[in-house]
């Protein structure tokens, strides 16, 4: 079973502005910087967080490490949440993806965080191919096939297919600066990720029923990207079709991601799953998460891409 780290609000050192939840950082007894992002609206974006850490480490992803959590205050429970480690310490900077964009741009839309028909593939792909690889502590050892940080960003693509993560906007990739040097971050933030908003209603129906437009099959398809084909497209690009266009440009680094991706066991997901707390995964959406993983993951490899 997971653990649920338990985090008391007397703890916080400062509140972080980035984003749209309540977020706090505080330090541990080693004095180690912790965020800790709550789940106040209770649509699951906890255990999202935490299942997608999980498979990124499957896949041997650089990632944030998630850790279910709770905040308390004065011996009350105040929300259920996630914890996790400061990816950019000090003297280190993390540089979101909208500012990188913006640097190369002078006109590019930062403020705006979806709908952006400017944040396309070839802008992505211009800024990544600028970046070094992960650090060591986050991608100690490479493989021969990822060489470059556009062979990794693939792979966070790939990853935003598999988990029908519609999040990837401007301000959920980064690069790490450290004095001159930029390095592409850890994938982060998905707790939007694995249709952790449906009701269980939703997805009992969407299990249980006959019709074709219903299916999860249909329902993983139709899962959109942030990315645009280009800025005449009039919707952004479907996840599966935003891997696509990545993987055409990363033949090589692509071919090992999904070569990972066909490791992991079915088994070994449902079984992953099952350490999720009934206090926070019910089990009717430990069985559509399964599903939905399973028909993502049938999506990408039926034409073993790229």
């Amino acid at each position: 079973m997971f653990s649920i780290r338990r985090i008391e609000r007397s703890t916080a050192l400062a509140v972080e502005p980035l984003g749209s939840k309540p977020k706090f950082w505080f330090t541990d007894e080693g004095q180690e910087r912790f965020l800790f992002k709550a789940d106040d609206r209770g649509t699951g974006e906890d255990w999202a967080e935490v299942v997608a850490s999980r498979l990124c480490r499957r896949l041997g992803l650089p990632h944030v490490e998630y850790e279910l959590a709770e905040e308390w205050n004065e011996g009350r429970f105040v929300l259920p949440g996630v914890v996790c480690a400061n990816m950019s310490p000090p003297p280190s900077s993390l540089v979101l993806g909208n500012q990188l964009l913006l640097e190369r741009d002078p006109d590019y839309p930062k403020e705006q965080r979806f709908k952006v028909r400017k944040y396309t593939i070839d802008a992505v792909t211009s800024i990544v191919e600028t970046l070094a690889l992960p650090d060591a502590s986050w991608f100690p050892n490479p493989p021969p096939e990822v060489r470059s940080a556009l062979d990794v960003f693939v792979g966070y693509v790939m990853l935003d297919a598999w988990i029908a993560n519609q999040d990837r906007h401007h301000e959920n990739w980064a690069a790490i600066r450290r004095s001159d040097e930029l390095r592409l971050a850890p994938t982060f933030d998905h707790g939007a990720a694995l249709a952790r908003n449906l009701t269980d209603a939703e997805r009992q129906n969407r299990l249980a029923t006959n019709d074709r437009q219903r299916t999860i099959e249909a329902f993983a398809r139709r899962a959109r990207s942030a990315f645009y084909a280009d800025e005449d497209a009039v919707k952004p690009l479907a996840t599966i079709d935003a891997f696509r266009r990545f993987a055409s440009k990363n033949p090589v680094g692509t071919k090992y991601w999904i070569d990972r991706l066909t490791g992991i066991a079915t088994d070994a997901i449902r079984d992953m799953l099952e350490e999720v707390p009934p206090q926070r995964m019910s089990p009717a959406t430990r069985e559509f998460t399964l599903k939905l993983l399973t028909a993502n993951r049938e999506l990408l490899l039926q034409d073993r891409l790229p």
